[in-house]
């Protein structure tokens, strides 16, 4: 089942000789439960087109389809409500807020629209975490690792239709950002969690289900991966 579908995406910045076009003419979509990899040099509009997703920057032209709804016919407060239900975000510099605890962190999405707390859901992904024994501490008391997997947790507790990563290994060593990358394959498999990730980073890009490739704001190749049996 389709869940995700980009139409003809371009996105402008500046004007006349100040012009840069960070996407140009962008179109694929995505299939419920599938991992996406999107990969591409700095500057290509991989970043870009991963905010314009997560309804965090408006596209220029072009559509985005997320659950059959337009995202982007919707006013600014609505988009603040598909944001926090329908899309799981998740950074390179982890973005916590310090002054509140890992279920605090946690759970933040779910409390600010007004909901109650999947209690279930909780202990579920703090044990799946690893941070059972960290519950209340402040981000400052964890380590990188530990902080990436509280944002990871934030993104999930929602359930939302697509989780988007940017970079999420970026500031990790080499063996955080393999448990990082096993922990979000693994809640892809477990929650059919569709996911889609950027990164420059070949090694994490080809344990994905499919690979797009990005120069200059275009698709340059589009490639499903085949695994050995």
């Amino acid at each position: 089942m389709e869940i995700l579908k980009i139409e003809h995406l371009t996105k402008i910045y500046g004007s006349g000789n100040n012009e840069v076009r960070a996407l140009n003419d962008v179109s694929f979509s995505v299939e419920q439960g599938e991992f996406l990899a999107i990969i591409g040099p700095s500057g290509s509009g991989k970043s870009t087109l991963l905010h314009i997703l997560g309804g965090v920057d408006r596209p220029t032209g072009g559509k985005v389809w997320m659950n059959g709804q337009d995202v982007y016919a919707q006013n600014e407060d609505q988009l603040a409500i598909f944001r926090r239900r329908q899309v799981g975000l998740i950074y390179q510099f982890y973005n916590l807020i310090p002054v509140l605890n890992v279920v605090e962190n946690m759970t933040l999405p779910v409390l600010m629209d007004g909901r109650k707390v999947n209690e279930d859901r909780l202990n579920e992904l703090l044990e799946t975490l690893s941070l059972t024994e960290r519950k209340n501490n402040l981000p400052n008391q964890l380590s990188g690792g530990q902080q990436q997997r509280v944002s990871i947790g934030r993104a999930l507790m929602n359930a939302p239709a697509v989780v988007l990563a940017d970079e999420p290994t970026g500031n990790l060593d080499s063996k955080n950002s393999q448990e990082i990358v096993e922990l979000l394959k693994f809640s892809n498999r477990r929650y059919n969690q569709t996911l889609v990730v950027i990164t420059h980073d070949e090694s994490i890009a080809l344990q994905a289900d499919r690979i797009i490739a990005i120069e200059d704001g275009r698709i340059v190749r589009d490639e499903r991966i085949r695994r050995v049996k």
